[in-house]
């Protein structure tokens, strides 16, 4: 694994990101701390707004506001055209499945344990309505979705492969690319909610081997809320149909007919907020410009030393799982609620996160779990952070 990111590049850094000043902040699996550029360039095109006229400051700003789709590109290995500029995750990923072909009864949806509570929500209103079935992809001792058990389980009826790279719920790495090997040998369409992973790891689409694939700019990336990026594999685009569509989406040709994009665009709407987008090409091109490998490192070194300190201290379990894990550490303090937990680290200036079982269903009653704390790290994270946080946890325990 590359070396992580020097103390001296992470202090530069922090001293570029505004909340790092004024907060200790380990819920970047929520949403993470934008830098001052960031903010700067959504303020910046407000200003434009402001000054030319919305319509007028978009056509002036429209370089900018496209090198989002380019430098997403380039961060998940696609092609600009395979890439559409959403307002999140849930957005993007519900604009993809309800533009699957319709179902019929009988149709079946395979999807992991550590499936996302709002992707479960789509999928379930669609198949009860149409008679499709939902089905759960068995685990293997790690914790982890078994490629080998869902290749078991095929059959001429999957009509989708669905799969939560990284769960909302803990630390666990699914094996998305071995599950793509098995879901294109078949033929079966691959969707994957990369909401955690983009930004945190290195991506590549075609190692994968995913038809779609979400991530909301919020989270790893840093950039602002209210945006996203879905990815459309080019050879699967005329698979969908997006449930509605617009001038932009289907420009009208000169008899009055709607011409569908051919590229992932189709996905998109006229009506979206430029400022944000500003804003998200700003923080995709600080990522590029770290390095995802060096990110993935830093990340990695600094939840291993989390986990490792937090199952030292009596009372606390750790519940991560998985052969390899990511920056989310998930973890119950024993006799004490995980939301009152994060509201009584919330008072001493640290925060934390909690999931309940809406978020993770599957999973969180499979493992027999009613909540859990979360403590996410990111690159921005420092020694001193983790130090303040365990010294406020052992304070809890007494």
């Amino acid at each position: 694994m590359p070396a992580p990111l020097s103390a001296d590049a992470v202090r530069n850094l922090r001293a570029l990101t505004p909340g790092a000043q004024h907060s200790v902040h380990f819920n970047h699996a929520g949403s993470s701390l934008p830098s001052a550029a960031t903010l700067q360039a959504i303020r910046a095109h407000l200003e434009r707004e402001a000054t030319q006229g919305p319509m007028e400051a978009g056509v002036a700003s429209r370089a900018l506001t496209e090198s989002a789709r380019t430098l997403g590109a380039r961060l998940l290995n696609a092609q600009p055209e395979e890439i559409a500029l959403t307002t999140g995750h849930s957005a993007g990923w519900g604009a993809a499945f309800a533009a699957l072909p319709p179902w019929r009864p009988g149709d079946r949806i395979l999807v992991g344990r550590h499936e996302w509570g709002g992707n479960l929500a789509t999928m379930r209103f669609t198949a009860e309505r149409a008679g499709a079935v939902l089905e759960t992809i068995p685990s293997d001792d790690s914790g982890c979705v078994d490629p080998d058990a869902l290749a078991a389980m095929l059959d001429d009826r999957v009509r989708l492969i669905a799969l939560t790279w990284l769960p909302a719920n803990g630390g666990l790495i699914n094996p998305a690319a071995a599950v793509g090997r098995v879901a294109r040998q078949h033929g079966i369409p691959y969707f994957v909610d990369a909401a955690q992973a983009v930004g945190q790891l290195p991506v590549d689409v075609e190692a994968i081997a995913c038809d779609v694939l979400t991530a909301p700019g919020r989270k790893a990336l840093r950039g602002p809320r209210g945006t996203g990026l879905l990815y459309v594999r080019r050879a699967f685009l005329d698979q969908i149909t997006p449930a509605f569509v617009d001038t932009y989406s289907a420009p009208l040709g000169a008899e009055g007919q709607p011409m569908l994009r051919q590229d992932a665009a189709r996905m998109e709407s006229a009506e979206n907020s430029l400022a944000l987008r500003c804003g998200l090409a700003n923080a995709l091109q600080e990522a590029l410009d770290i390095g995802l490998d060096s990110i993935r490192a830093t990340i990695a070194a600094t939840a291993q030393t989390l986990r490792t300190e937090l199952a030292a201290i009596p009372g606390i379990t750790v519940l991560d799982q998985g052969r390899e894990q990511s920056g989310l550490v998930a973890f119950n303090l024993a006799g004490h609620d995980a939301v009152a937990v994060q509201r009584a680290l919330a008072a001493e200036g640290i925060t934390i996160g909690s999931n309940g079982v809406p978020y993770t269903p599957l999973d969180m009653q499979a493992r027999g779990l009613t909540q859990i704390a979360r403590a996410s790290v990111s690159y921005l994270t420092t020694d001193a952070e983790v130090r303040r946080l365990l010294d406020a946890l052992r304070q809890l325990t007494r």
